[in-house]
């Protein structure tokens, strides 16, 4: 799995039942466009398989290796 996903709402939610309108705003969508960054866990990919006729996903890999720090400067280089 992804670390991230990020979902867009595509589709208007008008004329769709409650309940769809309320998952697409428990992931945090309110207009058509708009994309939110969500953790890829079983619950988010539940909302999104329930209003998949409404939403874009895209699965994101975040890089996990952490950033390099520059090497220190030697004792001469730094006084120069």
């Amino acid at each position: 799995m992804a670390d991230k996903l990020l979902v867009t709402l595509k589709k208007s939610t008008v004329g769709t039942n409650p309940s769809a309108r309320g998952t697409v705003r428990a992931l945090g969508l309110r207009r058509i466009g708009q994309t939110v960054e969500l953790p890829d866990d079983p619950a988010v990919r539940g909302q999104i398989r329930a209003v998949r006729y409404l939403v874009e996903c895209e699965e994101v890999e975040s890089a996990k290796a952490a950033p390099k720090k520059a090497a220190p400067k030697k004792k001469e280089e730094a006084e120069a």
